[in-house]
């Protein structure tokens, strides 16, 4: 039999995530603070755990999917007066995969705390959003021990696409390339949106140049999935934007403490601060495009 699984965070990753481990065979134990999704999933075919310490104490490969750094500090319990929590249960020879998007510097904190407690801890912070959640598509970025990486990247291929589950290198580093994928998608939703408010100032077909723009090198996934949305101003989201809001936050204080100058995704930062402004944290991010629409003196698509 496959090992078992315990998944922490079911909400709208963590949920497809943890029914493509099901399908692939493996027995799964879950808990999340929500009790609907958890139903869900023992109605599948999961174990339902009490708590992020019962969890630890029936499974040595354990997978976290959680909204920011303190939930995850939380689940995991650095905090030593802490109990019911990941570290106050945890066996010799766990390894836990992180797959939150969080602070470099509290994932490799959190690793070194794993450590001194005989397990490992990967970062492996995900990208692909609902969708890739649910297809089991996901790219998936991974930072810690190689031998550790090696042995989990099974379970790690089931949630995502084998071809894209890559390790970047030691711990942190999985989080720091997903907040180099978040500068790139955010700089890649506002220039789209400025396209697309010029092409419809200009009175040209912004989804005839999206097509034409596709064909060339301007192609990108951005352009094609994103792209689509802004022109249907279908903004159910696949991501929330808040969560994207959390994460440009992340990127601020990493570029901040690594000295490194980045003046597109500081304005990328404006701009997603001015969308949650509006009330709009609970749109998918591409939603950020409604922003440059109302500078252009646009409404929505």
């Amino acid at each position: 039999m496959k090992e078992t699984i315990g998944f922490i965070g079911l909400g709208l990753m963590g949920k497809p995530m943890a029914k493509n481990l099901l399908k692939a065979g493996y027995p799964l134990v879950v808990h999340s603070r929500s009790s609907g999704p958890v139903d869900e999933l023992v109605a599948a075919g999961a174990q339902r755990a009490s708590s992020p310490a019962e969890i630890a104490r029936q499974c040595h490969r354990i997978i976290t999917m959680l909204p920011d750094s303190p939930d995850v500090e939380g689940v995991l319990g650095s905090d030593q007066s802490q109990s019911a929590t990941v570290f106050s249960a945890i066996q010799p020879g766990t390894i836990i995969i992180d797959t939150s998007s969080i602070d470099p510097g509290v994932a490799r904190r959190l690793a070194g705390e794993a450590e001194a407690r005989g397990a490992k801890m990967l970062d492996a912070p995900v990208s692909g959003g609902e969708i890739g959640a649910i297809s089991g598509t996901l790219s998936i970025m991974v930072g810690g021990d190689a031998e550790a990486f090696a042995e989990v990247k099974p379970i790690l291929d089931a949630m995502g696409n084998p071809d894209k589950v890559i390790r970047i290198g030691t711990s942190g580093s999985g989080q720091v390339c997903k907040v180099c994928n978040q500068m790139v998608i955010g700089a890649g939703i506002a220039v789209v949106g400025e396209a697309f408010a010029l092409a419809r100032k200009s009175g040209v077909d912004a989804a005839r140049v999206r097509e034409a723009l596709l064909g060339g090198f301007a192609a990108s996934r951005v352009l094609e999935v994103h792209g689509e949305r802004i022109l249907k101003s279908s903004y159910k989201p696949g991501f929330r934007a808040a969560l994207y809001g959390k994460d440009m936050r992340i990127a601020a204080r990493t570029l901040s403490e690594s000295g490194t100058p980045a003046p597109v995704s500081s304005v990328v930062q404006e701009l997603v601060g001015a969308m949650l402004a509006r009330g709009k944290g609970e749109m998918d991010y591409s939603a950020l495009a409604t922003v440059l629409f109302e500078l252009a003196g646009l409404d929505e698509m």
